[in-house]
């Protein structure tokens, strides 16, 4: 009877449609209707008179046919209502949303009497089929040629069906849907390959019974390849769909190598343990003798920290035993990586990314082309903490080592401890004016270390004992600052040094002798040896510096500058080192060579620390800074009407004296500074100014100034 034909273009049209269908589907008032109008009323946009439905005498009653939920429906063309078959027809690119469930395709036909929605794909002017129904509910989705269902017993009949499930794809030719999402399929396949159309393997079967989530079941099943069938059968097939983590056996992968022979590799057991914790334990097997074992674990804790340790051990035996070209390693890799959530723990950080290989790992192991090509290989471990942000500790762990070199380079531990600035003299309750005691504030560095460097095959070895440099290295220093005569700042400071190593070194000069048939030789040469125990190697400097700032400023009342400005900084320092190369501090040593010359050294040469210096120094350091600047008058400034202009910024002359030297005193003289001009134009400028001459041929100074003999510097 309504079988008028709605376009979108026609929105009033729609509407009045729209409303006569809804009331027709949800409230039992069709026959009222028909009995209020005339059964031969054709209904149009311009005769409608919508007040003659008188609403209040309808008996409002669902009917047996109301839908449960909304039903959100579109096209692009158009939509046609069947009112009084209770029937709508969707065409291009239609789309149905209903509870959970989503349909898609070139055409959708919905019959609400029956609860039952049809769909299928249309041809286009070439004669290819478009549009093809895809059909989701929940995380599931098919593709078929048509497809009919029922949305209140859920049950439907799909033809020509593709869908993913687990990690596998089905394929059917005709497929029903059972109401409790079971799926039965008759001539159908399974594979694994993505590929839609024609899969480059498949297990046909005739029959299967699909449990979503759980497994797939068929009757008897061969494997075709490349859409050619070979005689691979099979009585039943049973194939695993479940989603997300399962353990289970991890099928190996086979070939040939041309050094080890066959081999397969990479099989093994896959072991789920949780959701935060999993663990695979994998093989190689090798005809010629070759091995490998594989763990390998992933671990996280949501919020917390991640990560994933796995190692390799392996036993490579290349060529025949008893042969030239055979050859047989033990191989080892370990890979850690550690992250944490920074948010877990603000005031400490753990993390890890271990890479170690022994050098013929990758030749025979290699799991990509760049790491066949890597030589190179470092790793590190660090945690860091602190307490009140006052008290720091820094604990790292380092590994470096070169596969061509065959060269390992280890630091375990390293370790960092400081303390931030304070004020040991100071009260809590601070009340009046600080004395100048309680202005002397300390700081505390403590560092320690222990690395090693040496080929990988003697690493663990005892000769890797030997070669270890350790040591333990403290540093207080100490400063105060205080006022005096008012416009003179006085700083003072002490830094402490304390070194701690567990062995010390001893030189000598060895005369060895050489005989030939002719002549004897005897050739001299400086031999060390390592001596074991703790040894305290402790020194200190002490400072002091005097500074003030001088000030002096022209103004002029005409003329476009109206200011000079000159400040002077002059600073008067002075540094102390005690000559901690006296015998009695026993941290240094000599030996007499064959020449009879008596060489100097520190039982610390070459420790990880150093060792404390070995001459007294006094020295005294003179500077004057310079800064000058001018006023101008400017436009630009709405608030002054000036603006500065500097003209020598920081021009500093500087030179110092050793009390603790015999001659040669002074040091050079050095002059420095800095310009600018023209705005973004800085010119920089030094110099430097020997005042002593320099011997005949010019590379040795003399103890004779040169303004004494020639009258310049």
């Amino acid at each position: 009877m309504f079988d008028k034909l709605l376009t979108i273009q026609s929105l009033k049209t729609s509407f009045i449609f729209l409303v006569v269908f809804l009331c027709n589907l949800f409230v039992n008032a069709q026959d009222t209707i028909y009995k209020n109008v005339n059964d031969t009323l054709l209904l149009q946009v311009d005769s409608l008179v919508i007040d003659t439905l008188t609403v209040d005498t309808l008996e409002v009653q669902k009917t047996s046919a109301a839908i449960k939920s909304k039903v959100d429906y579109s096209s692009n063309d158009s939509i046609r209502f069947d009112v009084k078959n209770q029937e709508v027809f969707l065409y291009n690119n239609a789309e149905i949303n209903y509870d959970k469930i989503n349909l898609k395709a070139a055409y959708i036909k919905l019959e609400f009497e029956k609860s039952i929605a049809f769909a299928e794909g249309v041809e286009d002017s070439t004669g290819k089929i478009v549009g093809s129904p895809v059909f989701t509910e929940n995380s599931q989705s098919y593709k078929s040629r048509t497809m009919k269902y029922n949305y209140e017993t859920k049950k439907g009949l799909i033809t020509k069906v593709f869908t993913q499930d687990g990690d596998g794809y089905l394929h059917g030719k005709i497929i029903k849907k059972m109401e409790n999402d079971e799926i039965n399929v008759k001539y159908g396949s399974y594979t694994t390959c993505s590929n839609e159309e024609h899969p480059h393997y498949e297990f046909r079967f005739k029959k299967s019974k699909v449990i979503p989530g759980k497994k797939i079941i068929t009757g008897p099943a061969h494997l075709v390849i490349e859409g050619v069938s070979t005689p691979l059968f099979i009585p039943f097939g049973l194939f695993p769909n479940k989603t997300g983590q399962r353990s289970g056996v991890l099928i190996p992968t086979y070939g040939e190598s041309a050094d080890r022979g066959f081999y397969f590799e990479d099989g093994g057991y896959y072991w789920a343990i949780s959701d935060c914790l999993d663990f695979k334990l994998t093989g190689d097997i090798y005809t010629r003798g070759s091995w490998a074992v594989k763990p390998y674990m992933n671990y996280v804790k949501k919020y917390k920290f991640r990560g994933s340790f796995n190692m390799t051990y392996a036993i490579n035996l290349v060529g025949d035993k008893g042969s030239s070209d055979y050859k047989k390693s033990n191989d080892f890799a370990i890979r850690w990586v550690h992250s944490q959530d920074p948010k877990a723990r603000p005031n400490s950080k753990f993390s890890a990314n271990v890479n170690i290989v022994s050098n013929q790992y990758n030749k025979y192991n290699p799991t990509s082309t760049e790491v066949f090509l890597s030589n190179t290989f470092q790793s590190s471990v660090a945690y860091q903490t602190n307490w009140a942000g006052k008290y720091f500790l820094t604990v790292n762990g380092s590994h470096s080592q070169n596969t061509g070199t065959k060269k390992v380079n280890i630091t375990l531990p390293e370790l960092s401890f400081s303390v931030n600035r304070f004020y040991p003299l100071r009260k809590k309750a601070k009340a009046g004016q600080l004395k100048w005691y309680e202005n002397i504030s300390m700081n505390y560095t403590m560092n320690a270390k222990n690395t090693i460097n040496i080929l990988d095959s003697l690493l663990f070895t005892s000769e890797a004992l030997s070669q270890m440099q350790n040591g333990i290295k403290h540093s207080v220093p100490i400063s105060s600052s205080i006022k005096v005569l008012k416009y003179l700042n006085l700083t003072n400071s002490i830094n402490i040094t304390d070194r701690m190593y567990f062995k010390s070194i001893r030189k000598y000069w060895s005369n060895d002798t050489v005989w030939t048939s002719d002549t004897t030789y005897n050739i001299g040469k400086e031999k060390i040896d390592t001596i074991p125990g703790f040894r305290n190697a402790f020194d200190f400097s002490l400072s002091s510096s005097l500074t003030t700032k001088l000030y002096g400023m022209v103004a002029f009342k005409k003329g476009p500058v109206r200011a000079i400005r000159h400040v002077l900084t002059p600073t008067v320092s002075f540094s102390y080192i005690p000559d901690f190369g006296d015998p009695v501090w026993g941290y240094y040593d000599y030996y007499i060579d064959t020449n009879g010359r008596e060489i100097d050294y520190s039982i610390f040469d070459g420790a990880i620390y150093g060792k404390p210096p070995g001459q007294k120094s006094g020295r005294v350091n003179f500077s004057l800074s310079n800064n000058l600047e001018i006023k101008v008058r400017s436009k630009k400034d709405t608030i002054t009407g000036m603006k500065k202009i500097v003209l020598v910024d920081n021009f500093t002359i500087s030179s110092s004296y050793d009390l603790a030297k015999d001659s040669l005193n002074w040091s050079k003289v050095s002059m420095s500074g800095r310009t600018r001009l023209f705005k973004n134009l800085n010119i920089t400028y030094s110099s430097s100014w020997d005042p002593y001459i320099l011997d005949s041929a010019g590379t040795k100074n003399l103890n004779r100034f040169e303004w004494t003999e020639n009258r310049r510097l």
